[in-house]
């Protein structure tokens, strides 16, 4: 049971946006309540993360929180100032290798968005990409196909464009972990967790929140309530009258991360970046074991398998798997198929395109972090501050709606408008319309 009926705010979802929302609101000062319907920080769709850390986007906004973000997981220990009894995450910059393709405009607009935000690149020739991908086979395979269409693994085109290296980018070892050092961090600044108990209902009074109703009956106040529930976001959002409101809705999506061996002679733990082809529209990172975690990019031969219940769907390898092995194994030809399917099965938040919802609501004192799954989890600790800075800003009196809060990055020095976030923007038509962002 929670230690008292009532708080300065309540935190919905304890991953690790959610915990890092905790987190800099109790650096503030207020007594906050984080409520998980799981029985750990982290256990939810933070544990189903690749946990890479990249700095490339479809928008500058994004690149800069993720450039910022970067900084923090490199010095992570003085970001969370705790030491934690299960030991701190270690973070492994690889450094990222994203090939060029039409898709992805050749990668000229994450360029010169990387030169606007001072993010270091430097452009890596056909001739060199084996050098860090060892063996590659480069030629073209654009558009992706499945298995079973006429043409899968067939080259289409000579080559490929050539890549880009961001020598800035790497992966985390244990995401789920990550959560609970900033659940440990936010606990030594007087925040508490609540796990094991659902949000049943969310109270309003005169037109603002005033608190939530779990399953066991129990009441709490807060005059501010964040929705930070990932898959289950749009349940809360529904639960709190606010969807109404929103331009940009979110929805949770089934999605697999395939967890195979390296190709034989391959130190792809030690040696091997972290991976993006959207010409076979895969990516990959190092796992330990000398293993690769490869997911989706998400093509249009795809089907896209959206979940309406996050608390029932099926948690269980299907042909996806093998798709996936397959496409990667297209630029990897060494690569060995396994016959036994292993790695995550997990939901994605996401909204219409792939862009979070960091922002207040209809309702006052209701705020969201929503649509994060997938490609957000990098951008944690600057999304915990955001929130932060935007539910200071908008209770005490700030329209954010007409006047979007600037926030000032420290790391790069600069100010992005937390407009481009809003729950009232329109779709960005610059998008990937994947989980790149």
């Amino acid at each position: 049971m929670p230690a008292h009926s009532s708080y300065d705010a309540i935190i919905i979802g304890a991953g690790v946006i959610g915990a890092c929302t905790a987190y800099e609101l109790a650096r503030k000062g207020l007594r906050t309540l984080s409520i998980d319907k799981l029985p750990e920080a982290g256990y939810g769709s933070t544990s189903g993360s690749c946990a890479i850390i990249r700095t490339y986007y479809s928008a500058l906004e994004s690149c800069a929180i993720a450039y910022e973000g970067w900084h923090y997981w490199k010095d992570w220990q003085n970001y969370v100032g705790v030491t934690d009894e299960k030991g701190l995450i270690k973070y492994h910059n690889t450094g990222c290798l994203v090939i060029k393709t039409e898709h992805n405009h050749h990668l000229d607009r994450v360029c010169a968005m990387m030169d606007r935000i001072g993010c270091p690149y430097e452009h890596v020739a056909v001739s060199d990409i084996a050098q860090r991908m060892p063996n590659a086979d480069t030629r073209q395979y654009e558009p992706a196909k499945r298995p079973d269409d006429e043409g899968f693994g067939q080259p289409t085109g000579p080559s490929v464009e050539g890549a880009v290296f961001f020598p800035n980018g790497g992966y985390v070892n244990d995401p789920k972990l990550s959560a609970h050092n900033v659940q440990r961090a936010a606990e030594a600044h007087g925040a508490e967790f609540l796990f094991n108990r659902a949000v049943v209902e969310v109270l309003k009074s005169s037109d603002r929140v005033c608190g939530v109703l779990l399953d066991d009956g129990s009441r709490i106040e807060a005059p501010v309530v964040v929705n930070v529930a990932g898959p289950h976001s749009s349940k809360i959002n529904a639960m709190a009258g606010v969807d109404g409101g929103m331009n940009i809705s979110t929805r949770a999506l089934r999605h697999e991360v395939a967890h195979v061996p390296a190709p034989k002679g391959v130190d792809f733990e030690n040696e091997g970046v972290v991976y993006s082809d959207s010409d076979i529209q895969t990516y990959c990172r190092p796992e330990i074991g000398n293993h690769i975690l490869i997911g989706s990019e998400d093509p249009e031969c795809d089907v896209k398998e959206w979940i309406d219940d996050p608390d029932n769907f099926d948690d269980s390898f299907s042909e996806q798997w093998n798709v996936l092995v397959m496409r990667m194994a297209q630029r990897m030809p060494d690569l060995h198929i396994p016959g036994k399917a292993r790695g995550v099965v997990a939901l994605y938040d996401v909204t219409e395109d792939w862009m979070p919802i960091y922002d207040r609501s209809d309702l006052g004192g209701f705020y969201m972090a929503v649509g994060t799954s997938g490609n957000q989890y990098k951008n944690a600790p600057v999304a915990g501050k955001m929130m932060a800075a935007l539910i200071e800003a908008c209770e005490n009196g700030h329209d954010h709606d007409r006047d979007p809060v600037r926030f000032h990055l420290d790391h790069l020095d600069m100010d992005i408008s937390l407009g481009a976030f809003s729950r009232l923007r329109e779709i960005n038509q610059d998008s990937s319309f994947s989980v790149i962002g």
